[in-house]
């Protein structure tokens, strides 16, 4: 059974190497004291993310520092941002997750080595260099660039999580994902064909039906202007045997309403979710948020390489203008995630 959680923030793969080692220690340029950094001295809107120039993250033991090259844009950085609230410590760097090299490693640190390209999820990635423990960091994936990996962290965990653990999909079972078109449902689809399923994918619009469509959904259909109960009758007669749901509202109560009526139903649906799903009687209706550490990593980087994943990037903004990465985000309607790039 998963561990379910609803933090935002969770752990990766441990590291495996013997002794400290930093970037003077093998000749290359020393890390400088400040760097450059997105943050915000108060809530609001957008256009309180401002430049700073901070100090560079001390290094302690267990940790990785990063030299950053991307992380992504994320709907509870933009919820954090507007309420912050009075125990915030400003400045306040957001960014979950995201990609870069190691820049150094602490004591005890054990897999890792300077120049490593690696993925993370940890804090205060909308910076030039960010630390993670070391059990946050993990090694990319064949075939991912990092670009792409700055937003593949905690999507790639919670669509796998969501398939594999909480839903415990089969091979050739029928499965709903709701908001396919998204960061997390993107993923979802490629893992869920991956694992040898039928999926039916919705979408708001006609580009993100043809994203998914390309992306090996069996089925497609428009959530705010089709009916799915149409839509999913055709697709699977008797029912289908599960809903996965990124998005909330009467769309996905019309997908739970597609279940098979045996009591066999699943339901997943991500943290986060608004509104969430009325309870039914018999059927297994699982909130979950997404899980990370050693063993999870390794799992996710195995499925990515497998289904020569696609990591769809929304929009791609340089880290000077986040506070216009922030307005596009708010403005929804995305097709895959939002990239800020940092080097």
């Amino acid at each position: 059974m998963i561990r379910l959680s609803l933090l935002v923030i969770g752990a990766a793969v441990a590291g495996l190497i013997a002794s400290p080692c930093s970037a003077a220690d093998i000749g290359v340029a020393p890390m400088p004291d400040t760097m450059l950094a997105v943050a915000f001295d108060k809530g609001g809107g957008p256009d309180v993310l401002a430049i700073h120039h901070l100090p560079v993250p001390k290094l302690n033991a267990g940790e990785v520092l990063i030299a950053v090259h991307a992380t992504g844009v994320n709907v509870w950085e933009a919820a954090y941002r507007q309420h912050a609230g009075s125990e915030a410590h400003f400045p306040v760097v957001p960014g979950s997750d995201g990609s870069g090299t190691v820049a150094a490693i602490g004591s005890g640190v054990r897999g890792f080595k300077v120049g490593d390209e690696v993925y993370a999820t940890s804090g205060a990635f909308y910076a030039e260099y960010a630390t993670a423990r070391a059990e946050n960091v993990a090694h990319l994936p064949k075939g991912i660039s990092l670009t792409q990996a700055g937003i593949l962290a905690i999507s790639g965990l919670s669509a796998l999580q969501g398939i594999d653990d909480v839903l415990r999909l089969q091979t050739g079972e029928t499965l709903i994902i709701h908001g396919a078109a998204g960061a997390v449902g993107t993923l979802a689809v490629q893992f869920a064909k991956l694992r040898g399923a039928k999926v039916l994918a919705t979408a708001t619009d006609d580009a993100g039906l043809a994203l998914v469509s390309r992306l090996g959904a069996d089925a497609v259909v428009n959530g705010r202007t089709e009916d799915i109960a149409a839509a999913a009758k055709r697709f699977a007669p008797r029912g289908v045997d599960a809903v996965l749901g990124f998005a909330g509202g009467d769309a996905l109560e019309h997908c739970i309403d597609a279940l098979r009526q045996d009591d066999r139903g699943r339901v997943a649906y991500l943290y986060g979710v608004e509104p969430a799903p009325k309870p039914r009687f018999g059927m297994q209706m699982t909130l979950y948020s997404y899980v990370s550490g050693s063993s999870e990593f390794e799992r996710l980087n195995k499925a990515v390489e497998a289904a020569h994943l696609q990591v769809p990037i929304a929009a791609e903004y340089p880290l000077t203008a986040a506070a216009d990465a922030h307005r596009r985000l708010e403005a929804g309607h995305l097709l895959g995630k939002i990239v800020l790039r940092i080097h």
